[in-house]
């Protein structure tokens, strides 16, 4: 009986003590072709979605001069891509972001405003 009331004791107290749960933060993932303008920062991971698998080419240009400052090959799948972007050493501040297939047609394209 005593073990009985000690163990009944110890698991009022464990089942009383708070437990510290941080809340996940909501992060909204929107295709970042979707929208006429996007700010970013260097590091930062954009989404968005293509119709078909296959090579693609994702270009950051200067929007002022359309000079190209970036260009790199990627494959890419259906549906939803995620791909990190790096700004830290672009020249500007407003940046054009297309994607072309392998035959440079234009597939998407936004404006990128670099924090």
């Amino acid at each position: 009986m005593r073990f009985l009331t000690i163990f009944c004791f110890m698991v009022l107290i464990v089942s009383c003590t708070k437990m510290e749960i941080e809340p996940k933060p909501i992060i909204k993932e929107i295709d970042v072709f979707t929208l006429s303008e996007s700010k970013v920062s260097d590091g930062q991971q954009i989404m968005f979605n293509l119709k078909y698998d296959g090579f693609y080419i994702i270009k950051l240009s200067d929007k002022a001069t359309n000079q190209v400052l970036s260009k790199e090959k990627f494959y890419g799948k259906n549906g939803i891509n995620y791909l990190k972007i790096y700004t830290k050493t672009m020249p500007s501040q407003y940046l054009y972001l297309t994607v072309e297939d392998t035959a440079k047609a234009q597939i998407a394209k936004t404006v990128l405003i670099t924090n």
